[in-house]
């Protein structure tokens, strides 16, 4: 995600700034997201963990909404929209894959 984030454009053109901080934001957010979720599972309880999971993940989905909401100017439900949107197909691949 960070080198995606950084090779995407020079930042002139989008005003998202230097290519080297919007890489490293990326990539450390998309790793403690990644591991928000996944390190319960260290848990040696499947649905203790589960649950866990489930709480961190509903709070990164709304902390992106607010995000989108407050500095990219997405009105708030239309925001959570996509986000919860975007959350369940995530889930559905991951649940199809997981359950072939």
């Amino acid at each position: 995600m960070g080198f995606t984030e950084a090779a995407h454009d020079d930042g002139v053109l989008s005003g998202r700034g230097s290519p080297w901080k919007r890489g490293l934001a990326s990539g450390v957010m998309t790793t403690l997201g990644g591991m928000g979720h996944a390190l319960p599972y260290l848990i040696s309880d499947f649905w203790t963990a589960t649950t866990i999971a489930i709480i961190v993940v509903f709070i990164e989905l709304w902390a992106i909404a607010w995000i989108q909401n407050k500095y990219m100017e997405t009105p708030f439900f239309r925001a959570a929209l996509q986000v919860v949107l975007g959350g369940a197909l995530v889930f559905a691949a991951g649940a199809l894959i997981g359950g072939g």
